[in-house]
């Protein structure tokens, strides 16, 4: 038997005004996923424990079978191993987004979608400029970078707010605060005139485009210790294909293979069936593999009713029924890492949808999937770092 987890990062939320009350998993057309539902078991789980932030982190690590709470990893860390930065004794990793700010208020956390190749050249000169022997930038994908503080201790203890949590919103009040927060403000201070003199930044301009005219830290995290192995506790050798950081972070954690797929991106330019077709060779020398695509999440973010549902629709039609004709015996586990709703932009504390589907697995009602069908099943699994063992029937040792 074989296993693979499919993660549409994002995918559910809550009712949309523009789709007569439906959520955009409801208005998708997603016949391969719906057939899935009304031959497998399907319910509800939460994957952010109560107090933890609903970031993928949290909500992602529950997918693979670990409590986020007991193995808890700030986010900037698990990046930082993403991308072979191994955090010294004292060492901080924080996001760093390169984000574009007019009038004081934050209006795109992303930049405008800035491309890795244009954000790499204006983070190697923030590194060239400003980075010393205590800070340091790290270029990642698009706008999402690294920011390895030494002596880091204090800044650790900072209250940070992810710029997505407040678009179109004034960054005044969001700004990182509290104790710690100087040296965050005062790189984030430091940074504005780089940027406003950036070539790429003009090449931006000149296009029509919106510049990169801000960092903003977040997501402090420091040396990760005492994780336990995917293999070891599982007795599976697993890998996982990502078009971002975070997912590639937790694999070298948690010792995934992480799978280098052409295509794979975090937005509307994947190639689903590529990373579908390269997750599935993967099972030729390993026992699990999970397929996470990013476009629902990003779709989501920038408040996008009609490219998030067109995201869930193309998963349905361009990676599952490469799962459902997997040449062997195959169990599939399907769902969200958490809700992520069109009016509100960001991610919410919400259980999830999920279907498990495939050998030995008998159907429980549900007729299609969607957060009311999974509902109505009345199964709602709180710890949804569990679905592992159901899925794999092994508890984690």
């Amino acid at each position: 038997m074989k296993f693979c987890i499919l993660v549409l990062d994002g995918a559910s939320g809550l009712p949309v005004d523009e789709l007569d009350g439906r959520t955009c998993l409801e208005a998708a057309r997603t016949p391969n996923l719906d057939e899935m539902a009304r031959g497998g078991m399907v319910g509800m789980a939460s994957t952010v424990p109560d107090g933890m932030e609903p970031s993928s982190a949290a909500a992602c690590t529950s997918i693979l079978g670990f409590d986020p709470a007991a193995n808890y990893v700030g986010r900037g860390a698990i990046e930082a191993a993403a991308l072979g930065i191994d955090l010294a004794d004292g060492q901080a990793a924080f996001r760093c987004n390169l984000v574009y700010v007019a009038g004081g208020v934050m209006r795109d956390y992303s930049a405008g979608h800035i491309s890795s190749e244009e954000s790499h050249r204006i983070i190697n000169r923030l590194d060239e400029t400003l980075g010393d022997g205590g800070a340091r930038f790290f270029p990642g994908v698009a706008y999402r970078h690294i920011l390895i503080l030494d002596d880091a201790k204090e800044a650790l203890d900072a209250v940070c707010t992810p710029p997505h949590d407040i678009p179109d919103r004034p960054i005044d009040g969001h700004l990182p605060h509290g104790p710690g927060s100087r040296r965050l403000l005062e790189l984030m201070e430091r940074a504005k005139p780089i940027l406003e003199t950036d070539p790429t930044n003009a090449e931006r301009v000149a296009r029509g485009e919106v510049p990169a005219n801000m960092i903003w830290l977040f997501w402090g995290g420091s040396k990760p210790t005492g994780l336990a192995g995917f293999e070891e506790s599982y007795r599976l050798r697993a890998a996982i294909t990502s078009g971002v950081d975070l997912l590639r972070g937790l694999a070298k954690l948690f010792g995934l293979t992480p799978l280098a797929i052409p295509g794979v991106t975090d937005g509307s330019d994947n190639d689903y069936e590529a990373q579908a077709s390269g997750a599935l060779a993967a099972l030729d020398d390993h026992d699990l593999v999970v397929i996470h695509v990013e476009s629902p999440d990003e779709a989501a973010h920038g408040g996008d009713w009609k490219a998030k549902i067109e995201a869930i629709e193309r998963i349905d039609a361009e990676i599952v029924p490469l799962l459902k004709a997997y040449d062997g015996e195959l169990r599939v586990l399907a769902m969200p890492d958490h809700p992520t709703p069109i009016a509100k932009r960001t991610h919410i504390s919400a259980p999830v949808p999920f279907v498990l589907f495939g050998p030995g697995i008998e159907p429980n009602g549900a007729s299609a999937f969607t957060e009311a069908q999974a509902e109505s099943t009345g199964m709602l699994l709180k710890e949804g770092w569990r679905l592992m063992e159901m899925l794999t029937g092994g508890r984690p040792t």
